[in-house]
């Protein structure tokens, strides 16, 4: 994954379909060179999942319904009295306050595993499967051949994200299982090997992928809505005669992706509850929710509940009415 949240966006929203700068000069660069280059994206890809890892782990409780803190009264942007949920800060307190500071990195060595498999199975995707070099195009008289360049390379990276979604995806649903073992405080996922005999024998091969039909439609989607959008509004919308056009079509993806990643939120909201659901913990199970049959019936499930955006925002999270057992007027 990675909405409102200041979601980490999926590495296609971060660069330009097909690669580019230092991915693309490692890539290019002859024997170590390019080895140390790929070591060097795995060590940043690790890096940063290890930082993001605490919002990541409160994420997913608030995803899952676990909600141990009491909301409280606020006041929204018209002055009127709300309730509030606790965000990430309060929320991640409470962690530390019941498993200390090492508590918030629950789950975190099978995500750096998944981490790493994800990053350097693009990297093998992408070496074994070479985009071809295209003319740069920008020039709105050559509006086809623009759209066929984007579309080729919109391909290319959906083949790199979803071989990569695919490998990292079984250590995704270890890290998710570790995580919200902190609601019924289970040990029955412990370490990645025993985690692993224990998926295997519980629920076979597929049990590694619960949950991925809809987190490789979450990305497909934000690949390709992300990338036309930016570049139908960098050809139509941004003049050839302004003087920032450069800087501004610069932006457009980074602006679409943020935009793009709220249309498939409950994509990833989905895949991550079926990666729980049923599978022996609290957090799988009624009153979190339902058991599940597929993917299909938890959308179903959360689009009636209106709970498709659940856990999108972390800052400002409005309490449902249900849990209103006050006045606040």
């Amino acid at each position: 994954m990675a909405g409102a949240e200041a979601l980490p966006l999926p590495p296609a929203a971060r660069a330009p379909p097909g690669g580019g700068g230092a991915g693309a000069a490692a890539a290019a660069a002859p024997g170590g060179r390019a080895e140390g280059g790929e070591g060097l994206f795995v060590a940043l890809g690790a890096g940063l999942a290890a930082l993001s890892h605490p919002l990541l782990y409160v994420k997913l409780l608030v995803q899952v319904g676990h909600e141990p803190l009491p909301p409280t009264v606020g006041r929204n942007v018209l002055g009127r009295k709300v309730l509030y949920l606790p965000g990430f800060f309060t929320y991640a307190r409470h962690i530390v306050e019941v498993d200390g500071k090492k508590g918030l990195f629950r789950g975190l060595t099978p995500r750096l595993i998944s981490s790493t498999l994800s990053t350097i199975t693009r990297g093998s995707v992408k070496k074994a499967f070479p985009l071809e070099d295209m003319e740069h195009v920008s020039n709105k008289d050559d509006v086809k051949t623009s759209l066929r360049k984007v579309v080729k390379e919109t391909s290319h990276e959906m083949m790199m994200q979803c071989a990569s979604r695919v490998v990292s995806h079984p250590l995704h649903v270890i890290s998710m299982r570790c995580m919200v073992q902190f609601i019924g405080r289970e040990v029955k996922y412990s370490g990645v090997f025993s985690s692993i005999g224990r998926i295997f024998k519980e629920e076979g091969i597929l049990g590694f992928f619960v949950g991925l039909v809809p987190h490789i439609l979450g990305d497909v989607i934000f690949l390709w809505c992300c990338n036309l959008l930016a570049h139908f509004i960098n050809t139509y919308a941004v003049d050839d005669n302004f003087s920032q056009a450069s800087v501004i079509r610069s932006y457009t993806k980074f602006v679409m992706g943020i935009a793009v990643s709220m249309l498939t939120y409950p994509f990833l909201l989905v895949g991550d509850l079926m990666a729980v659901n049923n599978c022996g913990l609290r957090a799988g199970l009624p009153p979190y929710a339902p058991a599940f049959t597929s993917w299909i019936h938890c959308w179903r499930y959360l689009r009636a509940q209106g709970q498709l955006f659940r856990g999108s925002s972390l800052l400002f999270r409005r309490a449902p009415v249900r849990a209103a057992c006050f006045p606040i007027d």
